[in-house]
C-alpha cells in the first residue's frame, strides 16, 4: 500500500465507532485505526463511553501499523502529558517514633518511664477514637 502513515505520526482522526475493548478512529478515507481502551486516557478506563463519543475529533499517535492485515494500533493517551504524581512524604513507623522519643528523653529507668509510656499510650488511643 502506498500509504504515507508511519508509526511515531500524530494525527488528527474521527471515532467511527466504541466497543468495550477500545475506539475505531477514522484517519483518513482508507484507513482506521484502533485505539485499545488502555490507549485511551493515563489512568484506568472503566467505561470507553465515559471518554469518547461516535463523531468526537480526536488526536491520536500512530503506535503500530501491520501492513498485511492493514490493522492501525493508535494511542491517544500519547498526545497528551502524563499527569504529575503527588510527592508523598515517606511515613514514620511506630519503632521510629518510639526511638525519636527515646533519643529526645535521654535514659531513664522503667519505673520513671512507665508514667511516660501510659501518657503516651492514653494520647494514642485518644487520637483513634477520633
Amino acid at each position: 500500500m502506498g500509504n504515507s502513515i508511519e508509526v511515531g505520526q500524530v494525527l488528527e482522526g474521527k471515532v467511527t465507532g466504541i466497543q468495550p475493548y477500545g475506539a475505531f478512529v477514522a484517519l483518513n478515507e482508507e484507513i482506521q485505526g484502533l485505539v485499545h481502551i488502555s490507549e485511551v486516557t493515563h489512568g484506568y478506563v472503566k467505561d470507553i463511553n465515559e471518554h469518547l463519543n461516535v463523531g468526537d475529533e480526536v488526536k491520536v499517535k500512530v503506535l503500530q501499523i501491520d501492513e498485511a492485515k492493514n490493522k492501525y494500533s493508535l494511542s491517544i493517551r500519547a498526545t497528551e502529558e502524563a499527569p504529575k504524581q503527588a510527592t508523598r512524604k515517606p511515613q514514620q513507623s511506630a519503632k521510629q517514633t518510639y526511638q525519636q522519643a527515646d533519643q529526645e528523653q535521654g535514659f531513664n529507668t522503667l519505673k520513671d518511664k512507665l508514667s511516660d509510656w501510659i501518657k503516651q499510650s492514653e494520647e494514642r488511643e485518644s487520637t483513634f477514637k477520633k
